[in-house]
Order: structure tokens, then C-alpha cells, then sequence
């Protein structure tokens, strides 16, 4: 089974420049926990996550409209093609530590994303079909590599 099997099309994404308010909107209208950030020519920048808001407003004291997404954004991104094996993918995602890859083409320009979420819905769906691209122990692993509790250097009074 490929990506392009799997993946979602429809992808709601901001820009560099857009601020975190307009991120936290597309987010909320979109019932979605992460929105890739794109150029004019649809190519991935970053990504943002619901969590990078979340930490955003606890450390930086301002409102969130007065904070740009590019100051955010994790630039340090894994993206993979829709022609790629879910278990190439998956493995990506457990390597990398997280829940959302963005789908791109040959131009690195956004096609579409796939979450763990996506994998673990096409295992239930496999299971009802008794194929097996998919395996309920790897979704697993990956889930639990993603869970680790990573330990964050104190903030002091950073927060007030």
C-alpha cells in the first residue's frame, strides 16, 4: 500500500508571515493539530503544530497575534512522496518522533499529508478486510516513540 492511498488531500496551510491567531483559527476551523507552512509555490517551509502555539503563548509574553508562525515553525522537516510504502513512512514517523509528515511532488510542493492517525484507521480498516499492509505492533511502536516524554530545560521566569 502506498501513501497516496492513505494520505489527505485537502490540506489547510498558513504562510510564514501569517500570525499564530490566524494558524489557531485554520486549525480550529479545520478540527486538525498541525497545518504545513508553504511558500508562494506551494513548497514546505515548516510545520506547525497546535503544541508550538500552545508553548509559543506560555513563553513569549506577547498576544498571539503579534507573533509571526516563522518565529515558531519546526523548519527541521521529513516529508515524503505519495508513491512511498506506508511502512517506509511509518518508520519516518517513529524515527523523527512525529505524528504528521507532508505529502510532496517531484517539485517538493504539498500534495498532501499523512498523520499516524491516517495509518492507524487503514489497519482497522485491513482488519475488517484481513489484509495485512499494515501491522497493529508497528503503529504501536511508532505511537510510543512519538510518547516519549522528552525532558525541557527550565523557563524560570520566563512566563511570568
Amino acid at each position: 500500500m502506498r501513501i497516496q492511498d492513505v494520505m489527505t488531500r485537502e490540506v489547510s496551510c498558513c504562510r510564514p508571515g501569517d500570525s499564530l491567531s490566524e494558524a489557531a483559527r485554520c486549525m480550529w476551523e479545520c478540527d486538525c493539530g498541525a497545518t504545513p507552512i508553504i511558500d508562494e509555490e506551494r513548497r514546505v517551509v515548516g510545520i506547525l503544530t497546535d503544541r508550538d502555539i500552545c508553548m509559543a503563548a506560555y513563553t513569549r509574553g506577547a498576544p498571539l497575534h503579534a507573533i509571526e508562525i516563522a518565529s515558531v515553525m519546526s523548519t527541521d522537516l521529513c516529508a515524503c512522496r505519495p508513491g512511498d510504502a506506508l511502512e517506509d513512512v511509518e518508520t519516518q514517523m517513529r524515527q523523527h518522533r512525529v505524528r504528521r509528515i507532508p505529502v510532496v511532488d517531484e517539485q517538493d510542493r504539498l500534495v498532501g499529508i499523512v498523520s499516524l492517525n491516517d495509518l492507524a484507521l487503514e489497519f482497522q480498516k485491513e482488519q475488517g478486510q484481513r489484509r495485512k499492509s499494515i501491522k497493529a505492533r508497528e503503529v504501536a511502536e511508532t505511537l510510543a516513540a512519538i510518547c516519549e516524554h522528552q525532558h525541557q530545560p527550565a523557563l524560570g521566569a520566563a512566563a511570568g
